[in-house]
């Protein structure tokens, strides 16, 4: 079986008429059984009510742009992420229904955690793949719930979570917990502790706005996946292994390793291995809108994030008051108004990385579940381009981008070579 992954696919516009990119790119994909795009957009005209918070842009487009995905070639789709909910329950319920419209194989988000955490499948002439979707870069309220015998189940994405916890030195314990004292900053805390509701901090354990706190000889934060999603996804690999052929595990991340964008958490790390420990055979991670590494465990490919397909944030034709608020713009300013401002003029944000402009499309070779093969097809998503043309993916033969994931990769101790413009991942 053949596999193309891809990472982002934040699609705004409509492909241009005869549009040569995208011919080369349908050419190039048309021979592989299975192609995934992350879709990270709603789909739907203003049935949604905006959250109070979005995934950065509140993500919304016609419907229409999802039939330029299917003419692209994609045939398999997560869209838990952080723009999943962007527009609440009416955005979902309107993207969902759009999506089952067109028969699109979609996973990660639904009407509760159980529509919203199982897998989907896809026939193809070399097998059955299934695709499970998580995200674990999202708002609190945005996660998924089951209902029971009295309450309906809760629509939203399905989460993983993670457990975190601060460690710093005894004397910025000492400091930390007198602010608190001085400043009753958690004064609702501490009055749940007083009247019983809370049982007090154990020692050497501080809980601070939200955050918890333990003492320690140096400081670091400690990241684990949450146990409850972890089993969860563990549970759900563990079905799909067993009803299928293959199965891919995509997680959307957004978090990183202390401040670099290009490095996962450990937490995605660990999460990420497990599933496979389960019996996945590809994890595709996306999120950060730039590339990082590739990691070869127990034989098997985790893609800790392949950049952007399509990334076209700057041109969402409308944008509700909170955008505007954030910004401290007239409500009815027009969206180029608003991109103006949060750019500062186009000096500044992912429309000036050119890191975010380059990526790499990931074609995978499968024989009898073992993987035979991983060729990095670099693409070009038009950094020099203004923004209302940014972001379409055209085939490229950019070595930087590719040097860059080879880089990346040798701290997973995978090596990748580097030839006529492609990468070979060394198995």
């Amino acid at each position: 079986m053949r596999m193309i992954m891809t990472g982002d696919s934040f699609i705004a516009r409509r492909i241009p008429d005869k549009d040569a990119r995208a011919a080369e790119l349908r050419q190039w994909m048309a021979d592989a059984d299975v192609r995934f795009t992350n879709l990270e957009i709603t789909t739907h005209k203003k049935e949604g009510y905006p959250s109070p918070v979005s995934g950065g842009t509140w993500a919304m487009a016609s419907p229409s742009v999802l039939d330029d995905l299917k003419d692209y070639g994609f045939n398999l789709y997560n869209w838990a992420n952080n723009h999943t909910m962007d527009y609440l329950y009416g955005g979902l319920k309107r993207t969902e229904e759009e999506l089952d419209a067109r028969e699109m194989v979609h996973a990660g988000a639904g009407r509760s955690l159980a529509s919203a955490s199982e897998p989907r499948y896809i026939e193809t002439e070399k097998g059955r793949a299934a695709l499970i979707g998580a995200t674990s870069t999202f708002q609190d309220f945005w996660r998924a719930g089951d209902g029971n015998a009295y309450i309906p189940g809760r629509p939203g994405v399905n989460p993983l979570r993670y457990e975190e916890m601060i460690h710093i030195s005894k004397e910025e314990m000492e400091t930390l917990v007198s602010i608190s004292n001085r400043t009753h900053l958690d004064a609702a805390k501490e009055l749940d502790i007083k009247e019983g509701f809370l049982p007090p901090d154990p020692a050497g354990r501080f809980a601070f706005a939200g955050r918890t706190f333990k003492e320690g000889d140096r400081a670091f934060i400690e990241r684990s996946p949450h146990p409850a999603d972890m089993e969860r996804l563990i549970r759900t690999v563990k079905e799909a292994e067993r009803q299928a052929d293959y199965v891919i595990v995509s997680l959307h991340s957004h978090e990183m390793d202390g401040v670099d964008k290009n490095k996962p958490a450990d937490f995605i790390k660990e999460a990420a291995r497990n599933l496979i420990d389960a019996g996945a055979h590809c994890i595709v991670g996306h999120g950060p809108h730039v590339v990082r590494g590739i990691e070869i465990y127990q034989g098997k490919p985790i893609f800790y994030s392949l950049g952007n397909f399509i990334f076209q944030n700057d041109s969402v034709t409308h944008l509700p008051r909170d955008f505007f608020e954030k910004y401290r713009m007239d409500a009815d300013s027009s969206a180029a108004d608003g991109f103006d401002k949060r750019s500062a003029g186009g000096t500044k944000g992912l429309g000036v990385n050119p890191f975010v402009w380059e990526s790499v499309m990931a074609g995978m070779s499968w024989e009898g579940g073992r993987l035979t093969g991983i060729e990095l097809q670099p693409i070009d998503l038009g950094f020099d381009e203004p923004r209302y043309r940014k972001g379409w993916p055209e085939l490229s033969r950019n070595e930087e981008v590719l040097q860059r994931i080879q880089r990346l990769s040798r701290e997973f101790h995978t090596e990748i070579m580097i030839e006529n413009g492609k990468g070979y991942v060394q198995l």
